[in-house]
């Protein structure tokens, strides 16, 4: 029942989270005069906020809407393998659900293939990077104990509007944008090469953040040596301690 529930959230969050890209798309392109830049700004601000809306929402079940955020967070051994493959499907299926909400609210065919091309190196780079960061974002917010529902969907607006391909940064994301010919949407020759940037990205970061986050493994002398300082920081070196010597 708590894995049903988990992707049952998984599946409501990443589908109000397409609708929110898609739809917020296609209203900004009827009524930006042709400023393109009018548009992203919409999607980059819609996005942000309805993704603090959701991880609030779904953050007791599960909130990661987002493969290669499950994927990093297996390797790093906190999240199951065996529960891997079950979000993954999770997040495709709502992503696609979100799209064809969006594109029916707009009086659109429930299903329309893109058009818009979104290839080259600047643009795999901007996945690369976009991809990078976000898993950075989502460690480093972890460790320093700040607001990850905050942190992550800020940078994921700002990504947004300072990446060449706009921040997919998000398998289920770029698969489900295939079936919208609107302002968001991807075609689907180039969905591959999005895909490969956002999950060597991930890789990348989930080494370089790992270890720039790594709890340190301080020795029993340490804290020792730390036992007049404030109370609260010898309890956290105690555990930290206590941790790596598992």
């Amino acid at each position: 029942m708590k894995l049903a529930r988990a992707l049952a959230a998984e599946t409501l969050g990443t589908a109000f989270l397409l609708a929110t890209v898609v739809g917020s798309g296609a209203l900004a392109d009827k009524l930006d005069l042709g400023n393109l830049a009018v548009s992203v700004l919409c999607v980059a601000f819609a996005t942000g906020a309805v993704l603090i809306a959701l991880i609030a929402a779904f953050g007791s079940i599960s909130a990661h809407f987002n493969p290669i955020v499950t994927m990093v967070l297996a390797l790093r051994g906190e999240f199951s393998w065996k529960k891997v493959a079950p979000y993954f499907v999770a997040q495709v299926v709502g992503a696609i659900l979100g799209v064809v909400v969006a594109n029916l609210m707009f009086d659109l065919p429930a299903v329309t293939i893109s058009a818009t091309t979104r290839t080259g190196m600047g643009q795999w780079l901007g996945e690369f990077i976009a991809s990078f960061g976000l898993i950075g974002i989502i460690l480093g917010s972890a460790r320093s104990n700040s607001n990850t529902g905050i942190a992550v969907p800020a940078y994921v607006a700002g990504a947004i509007y300072f990446t060449s391909s706009t921040c997919f940064a998000n398998p289920a994301v770029t698969i489900s944008r295939m079936f919208t010919n609107t302002l968001t949407g991807i075609v689907p020759a180039d969905v591959p090469a999005f895909v490969l940037s956002q999950v060597v990205g991930a890789l990348c970061a989930a080494a370089v953040f790992g270890w720039l986050f790594a709890a340190e493994k301080y020795t029993e002398e340490t804290v020792s040596e730390l036992s007049e300082v404030d109370p609260a920081v010898l309890a956290t070196l105690e555990r930290e301690l206590a941790a790596a010597n598992k």
